[in-house]
């Protein structure tokens, strides 16, 4: 059974960086497509970004493009959400998602991490 562990969140200031993780077990990551989504408070859960299996093809809400940059390290494991000038609307929880040779993210992946909370306020 794949699992799934987020890590990286914190407080950080306007106009800063993070950069979250998404360390997958039990499994060879390179067979999966991962996704970050994040869901603010009183919103409904959005596909931040997605990188897939085969290709390594990187995707992009439109409000992140440009400042976040998402990377993985099949060695590790590891899945990465480079987060740069960060803006108070980032602020949410964001969870890591993956799915075998799935050909994009979606909001129905077949593993979910528990999320990592991520505070942009000065």
């Amino acid at each position: 059974q794949l699992t799934l562990v987020e890590s990286g969140g914190g407080l950080v200031q306007p106009g800063g960086s993070l950069r979250l993780s998404c360390a997958v077990s039990k499994v060879t990551l390179d067979y999966y497509t991962v996704g970050w989504f994040r869901q603010a408070p009183g919103k409904e859960r959005e596909g931040v970004s997605c990188i897939s299996s085969s290709s390594g093809r990187t995707t992009y809400v439109d409000s992140v493009k440009g400042r976040f940059t998402i990377s993985r390290d099949n060695a590790k494991n590891t899945v990465y959400l480079q987060m740069n000038s960060l803006k108070p609307e980032d602020t949410a929880v964001y969870f890591c998602a993956a799915e075998r040779f799935a050909t994009t993210c979606h909001d129905a992946m077949d593993y979910w991490g528990r999320g990592t909370l991520v505070t942009v306020s000065s």
